[in-house]
């Protein structure tokens, strides 16, 4: 094993782990068989499980947010990360430092190549967060789920006290997940364990009955959080914060009460609820312009983001870069529909960001383009190369600009745009 001394280091030792044989296999076994010979350090922590298809990253950061603020000490784990790899290993919500985590990396990597376990990328970054949390004995650790629940790399606690969150259901991943909201529903589920609290919000009736099934059939106890009731403390988040932070809420105030823990004054919970998630309604001003990054990728997370937009920009002239993750659903235009209505002129552009622990690929810009022609729609360049699509954005006489589509670009298009 080659030393890690930076970030670079560690992408690059990382993309050994990407297309293993089998990487792409959708099971547990593997990861099971690796966790044991680590000594399934993930069965020594208090663990707040987060699955679903939108809102699970912001609800992930809330909930450890609230723990944090109770006193706790709390490992959080992300996917995918936004600005560096590092963000998938947190304590208090502050990423590993280089040095450190790049030192606890090559002896992690190491530790598994002595297994003779061949885990995928995400397997093992899973794999690395749960002993790195247990190693520090931290009081909670919130993993959110990267793909789906049921077989998820994260979804190999064994014990009754895990707290299950379920955010928002929707339309995603539907070649692995199946094309129905029930069976989607069945696989975020399947991180119901025996015994679990499980937190969800009231969605569609044929979900609730799934959640409802699978709660009987573990004897766990399902907790349906109602809709947000008007809370000026929150009147200041996107209207889809405020709904992933009541659900977060929710969930801790039973942890903290079931731990015998302090609940927390109205000053430490404002603290909270107010904490900067990266690539999520992600605001910065410069030169008299807002700028919004934002990884909506599908139609649920942009109607959702675009509806938070306009209730705080009221009737304001938008412009946004745009580009979306190649893939083999159509999700990308039906986000690109949600931008059609609300009027939004776009730059559409691409990103390859190969060499990469991220080996992703864009939709052409192109095939974005083509799709406006045929609704008919008009208010669109091309640019496909990112770095210029930004300098295009900043010129814009709108007073509200966007970047989004992909988690994959943002941080890329941060960095070329200087913010």
């Amino acid at each position: 094993m080659s030393t890690i001394r930076n970030f670079a280091d560690a992408r690059h030792a990382l993309q050994s782990f990407y297309n293993q044989p089998g990487s792409n296999t959708y099971t547990l076994e593997r990861m099971r068989d690796l966790m044991h010979f680590l000594g399934d350090p993930q069965n020594t922590l208090k663990v707040i499980h987060v699955a679903g298809t939108s809102g699970k990253t912001s609800t992930a950061y809330y909930a450890s947010s609230l723990l944090e603020a109770s006193g706790a000490t709390v490992g959080l784990s992300v996917s995918p990360h936004v600005d560096e790899v590092n963000e998938r290993v947190q304590i208090n919500r502050m990423p590993l430092p280089e040095v450190e985590f790049c030192a606890r990396l090559a002896s992690f990597m190491q530790e598994v190549g002595r297994s003779g376990i061949k885990p995928s990328y995400f397997e093992l970054m899973v794999a690395f967060a749960y002993a790195e949390f247990a190693r520090r004995k931290v009081d909670y650790a919130v993993m959110e789920v990267g793909l789906g629940g049921l077989l998820d790399a994260t979804n190999v606690v064994a014990r009754p006290d895990k707290v299950c969150i379920i955010t928002d259901i929707g339309l995603d991943h539907v070649e692995v997940l199946g094309d129905t909201l029930p069976e989607i529903a069945a696989q975020k589920a399947g991180i119901i364990t025996p015994g679990n609290p499980v937190f969800a919000h009231r969605q569609a009736p044929e979900i609730m009955a799934v959640f409802e099934q699978a709660a009987r059939r573990e004897n766990a106890v399902l907790h349906i959080v109602e809709p947000v009731q008007t809370d000026d403390t929150l009147a200041d988040l996107p209207l889809f914060q405020q709904r992933n932070f009541h659900l977060a809420d929710q969930a801790i105030a039973f942890t903290l009460d079931r731990d015998c823990r302090a609940g927390l004054a109205q000053e430490a919970h404002q603290t909270a609820a107010h904490i900067h998630i990266p690539g999520r309604m992600d605001t910065v001003v410069r030169r008299g312009k807002t700028i919004i990054f934002d990884g909506a990728h599908n139609e649920q997370k942009m109607t959702a983001f675009m509806q938070s937009v306009q209730a705080a920009y009221p009737h304001q002239p938008l412009a946004a870069v745009v580009a979306f993750v190649k893939h083999k659903s159509n999700r990308w235009q039906l986000a690109l529909e949600v931008l059609i209505r609300a009027n939004v002129y776009c730059i559409v552009t691409s990103f390859n960001l190969e060499p990469d622990d991220r080996i992703k690929q864009s939709i052409p810009a192109q095939a974005i383009a083509d799709y406006f022609v045929s609704r008919g729609y008009t208010s669109y360049e091309v640019e496909p190369d990112l770095a210029k699509a930004g300098a295009l954005l900043l010129r814009r006489p709108e007073p509200l600009l966007l970047v989004t589509g992909s988690f994959y670009m943002l941080h890329d298009a941060r960095l070329r745009m200087h913010l």
